[in-house]
């Protein structure tokens, strides 16, 4: 028999790889379960100190949520239909709802969530603004059944909404977004999953198995007990009031629940409101002066770094402040099992006509009690006393007793005022402060006016409180 001569380097891989084989088989196993446990340990832990407990399932693994998603019964049957529609082989469409299940499904990590995003966000937040919390409505929240799917429903001020809401909510739980399309880039998206939220292409009217990916997506979070946040304006805010809401998420959420065996699904109002939005000029910029034709938002990065250039150049020179205000508050919440029970029907059972109607005006009343919660700050209140007085000249004392006149109307509306240092001097000096230093406002003579080339800029402060008057 001859003998067979191996190359050193093929026996030490060999021996390489017989090793990592052993390892695997022996070793392995106890290590995953070791570290498996502190992890689990942890999130007990983390759990102890919420009031929105972290649920197993936005804790289960991303594959297995995905596979879950392409065995429900409603994929399956969307995948036959289209299928049959379009003459494609059923393997080819399964593929394609797969892609789209990759697409929606997050990979939520509670160590990126809270030992990075959450402490990201806090700095982020007292780094540009002074926060503040508004209505805290601790009683209304403290009374939460605790199995509840509680979500939150929010205005859309500017992209900052998600980082401040994160960072007010990081000690109630950890929140799951519904992000749009712009967040998709390659390294931001991976963070973005991390932090539990899901992708959504703003444009899918034309592709029923996507939407019903998403649909089955929202509702197994919704009926698992994830604890969400939704924009049902669907964008930014272009001209500051608050927009037409679009209920589609709204409907995957409740379309399917059962008043006696589904677990209750609890909206939370959330107004949000800045002394400076970030991106308001940019925003402004897509109204058409001609037709008030509001157009559709765009990411520009230039514009981007060219804010950050400028706020750098101003910090080094020590010209640069806080961009005011900026204030979260909550409302009553509404208990979806309470609103069927009160008006005496069944989602399930409707047609589908008659359900979206119900949809919507569920939709409706919760913006309404959103656009309620919204809070009033120094700039809004300065904005709307020029934003109703035009281009004449005021002076300090006619401004104060408007706004004062402005703040007592208000607060006879139960409606929240943010009052600094509770004084409400010190309120118009900061909101005053604010437009002059952007050249909103001009002084002349110890009187000011609005600057009228601003007057888009002076119309979207005042319209952040324009329906609470």
């Amino acid at each position: 028999m001859g003998e067979v001569t191996l190359p050193v380097w093929l026996v030490v891989l060999a021996a390489i790889l017989a090793t990592i084989g052993l390892i695997d088989r022996l070793l392995a196993p106890s290590v995953r379960w070791f570290f498996r446990r502190r992890a689990n340990k942890a999130i007990e832990k983390l759990n102890s100190s919420l009031s929105l407990k972290i649920q197993p399932f936005k804790l289960t693994k991303r594959e297995a949520l995905i596979d879950a998603l392409m065995f429900d019964e409603q994929v399956i049957d969307a995948v036959e239909l289209e299928a049959k529609q379009s003459g494609t082989p059923r393997e080819i469409i399964m593929q394609k709802a797969r892609k789209y299940a990759h697409e929606v499904v997050p990979a939520f990590s509670q160590y990126t969530y809270f030992k990075i995003g959450t402490k990201l966000a806090k700095k982020i937040s007292q780094m540009l603004y002074r926060v503040r919390l508004g209505n805290p409505n601790d009683k209304a929240l403290a009374d939460i059944k605790p199995n509840s799917s509680v979500v939150f429903v929010m205005n859309h001020r500017s992209n900052m909404d998600y980082v401040l809401v994160t960072y007010m909510a990081a000690a109630s739980s950890a929140l799951s977004y519904a992000v749009g399309e712009w967040a998709r880039i390659w390294a931001l998206q991976n963070l973005i999953r991390a932090m539990g939220a899901y992708f959504v292409r703003r444009q899918s009217s034309s592709n029923p198995l996507y939407r019903k990916v998403l649909a089955r997506y929202v509702h197994m979070a919704t009926i698992a007990g994830v604890t969400q946040a939704v924009f049902p304006e669907g964008g930014l805010s272009l001209d500051g009031a608050i927009r037409p809401p679009k209920f589609g998420l709204l409907a995957y959420m409740v379309a399917d629940f059962d008043p006696k065996d589904s677990r209750d699904i609890v909206f939370i109002p959330v107004g949000l409101n800045y002394d400076r939005v970030l991106e308001d000029r940019l925003l402004i910029s897509k109204a058409s002066k001609k037709s008030g034709h509001i157009e559709k938002f765009k990411f520009s990065p230039k514009i981007l770094f060219g804010f950050i250039y400028h706020s750098i150049g101003l910090a080094i020179k020590g010209h640069w402040f806080r961009y005011g205000y900026a204030c979260v508050s909550f409302g009553k919440p509404i208990s979806l099992k309470s609103y069927l029970d009160d008006n005496k029907f069944d989602l399930r059972l409707m047609g589908e006509e008659q359900r979206y109607k119900q949809i919507e005006k569920l939709g409706q009343n919760l913006m309404s009690e959103v656009g309620k919660a919204v809070p009033v700050l120094p700039v809004s209140l300065v904005a709307t006393i020029f934003e109703q007085e035009g281009a004449g000249l005021l002076s300090l004392f006619e401004i104060k007793s408007k706004i004062f006149n402005l703040i007592k109307e208000l607060e006879e509306k139960n409606i929240h005022v943010h009052i600094p240092r509770n004084d409400h001097d010190y309120l118009v000096d900061v909101g005053l402060r604010m437009l002059i230093l952007r050249h909103i406002i001009k002084v002349e003579d110890k009187k000011y006016r609005a600057n009228w080339e601003e007057k888009l800029l002076i119309k979207y402060y005042a319209n952040s409180i324009a329906h609470l008057l």
